[in-house]
């Protein structure tokens, strides 16, 4: 009997990342007796009041975060810095931060939120957690965060989370007083597709700062994917480095695609970091330049 117990307990926990609760033991037959038992023995492990581990304490942030849903009962849900580290967009926090929908009393090791009600789209599962969906998460997190972080979050979820544009929207104009709101605001707009790195999030901010153009991230020319690209003068702006360009794999592709995208009309400039950060106003002059080269006649 104890076996068998013993073994729906491992079922359960395998599901809820070596958790258990209170409620569940008690659902599979056992007494508070046995359950004080087990914890005596080293069976289980009372992490929070009525959340217990299984075999061993918790020992990742993701056990403890799965605890600590758990531990804030029905309705509860990861979010904000643990939300934004569980979609893989940051490091784990030192406190688990849980939304509830009413008022609980903080547990050890846990934040407590308690926004507006939450619709049914801004919340998921997610490696079996329940978590805030992640235009939500970044909604939440957008005050904490830097520009450069936020925009790196940002297009992190629209490359690997299937973020859309208009998610964003709709969770700022539903929380237009959340001090999330403005800081997603520059983001609601965007022309083309989510970046693929930090050096990539730089150049519109370096073209706005040297009166170039605004250009357009990450779209398609030619069938292929280009970084960066100013329609209006059918100018590609490929932003190369040594780490992803090494290859000889890498290295005829990329002259492969240059010469698709010529065919189709449009010339490549390829531009290194080190040049855009140690020389930036000599590289920015000369883009001006090829600008007004390529200008389309009055």
């Amino acid at each position: 009997m104890h076996w068998a117990a013993d073994r729906a307990i491992a079922a359960i926990a395998v599901r809820q990342h070596g958790n258990v609760t209170h409620d569940q033991l008690l659902k599979l037959g056992l007494s508070a007796r046995q359950i004080e038992y087990r914890v005596k023995i080293g069976r289980i492990f009372r992490v929070h009041r009525g959340v217990y581990a299984v075999g061993r304490p918790p020992q990742r942030a993701i056990e403890r975060a799965a605890a600590a849903v758990l531990a804030c009962g029905a309705g509860a849900a990861l979010s904000h810095q643990s939300a934004l580290a569980l979609w893989g967009l940051g490091k784990w926090p030192w406190v688990t931060h849980v939304i509830v929908p009413r008022n609980r009393r903080p547990r050890e090791g846990i934040k407590v939120h308690q926004p507006n009600p939450l619709l049914p789209r801004d919340l998921r599962t997610h490696n079996n957690i329940r978590v805030t969906s992640p235009a939500r998460t970044l909604l939440d997190c957008a005050p904490t965060l830097t520009t450069k972080t936020l925009t790196r979050a940002v297009n992190d979820s629209r490359r690997t989370l299937r973020l859309r544009p208009h998610q964003l929207k709709d969770i700022a104009e539903r929380n237009p007083r959340h001090p999330g709101t403005s800081r997603l605001k520059p983001f609601l707009d965007l022309k083309g597709g989510p970046t693929r790195s930090e050096w990539e999030d730089a150049f519109p901010e370096f073209c706005k700062r040297h009166g170039l153009p605004e250009p357009t991230m990450s779209v398609t020319v030619a069938g292929h994917e280009v970084d960066a690209l100013f329609p209006h003068h059918r100018l590609i702006v490929e932003l190369d480095s040594w780490q992803f360009h090494q290859t000889r794999t890498s290295f005829e592709h990329d002259r492969d695609r240059d010469a698709d995208t010529l065919a189709a009309g449009h010339a490549t400039v390829r531009l290194t970091w080190e040049r855009m950060h140690e020389r930036p106003r000599r590289e920015a002059e000369r883009l001006q330049k090829i600008l007004q080269g390529r200008a389309d006649p009055p």
